[in-house]
């Protein structure tokens, strides 16, 4: 019965020396982290090639079906699907940042970029026909200056460090 439980009990003693020791805990976590990060990159990198995939097939479908040379769905909707390979690799970038450097000024000043893009999209690919467009761009408008205003906030504030 105490050879069963030994393992148990070092499992146990480790779990503890573990959480009293503050470097060893910070370390643990840091690994923990960095597996998720990469785990993450990982799961990116297979939305972006399966989006690139889908944007050819789509591409070759418009292009190569009657008529040719020409394209039945709405400009704006290609547009939009290439926008959505951009954000995707954007996403990409941040997370490949945060492996980079721990940096969160430049981590942020990516994710705001991606952000504003991502926004930029929805305003490409907007329905104008819909009833509800005005609030749509209102709401979008403030967005993009609540964005804007931070990027440049940010960017200032990286600048100044680097000096």
């Amino acid at each position: 019965m105490r050879r069963r439980l030994r393992p148990l009990i070092l499992f146990w003693r480790g779990v503890i020396l573990l959480v009293q020791d503050n470097q060893r805990f910070l370390h643990f976590l840091g690994q923990i982290e960095g597996l998720a990060t990469r785990l993450l990159a990982i799961g990116m990198l297979i939305v972006v090639i399966v989006a690139i995939v889908d944007l050819g097939r789509i591409l070759a479908t418009e292009l190569f079906s009657p008529p040719l040379g020409q394209f039945s769905l709405e400009l704006v909707k290609i547009f939009g699907l290439f926008l959505n390979v951009l954000v995707a690799l954007e996403i990409l970038e941040n997370i490949t940042a945060y492996l980079k450097t721990h940096v969160s000024s430049q981590i942020v000043e990516l994710v705001i970029v991606t952000s504003l893009i991502a926004i930029a999209r929805k305003l490409i690919i907007l329905d104008i026909s819909q009833p509800d467009t005005v609030a749509k761009l209102l709401g979008l408008a403030i967005a993009i200056l609540a964005l804007s205003a931070s990027y440049w906030i940010v960017r200032r504030l990286n600048y100044r460090r680097r000096l």
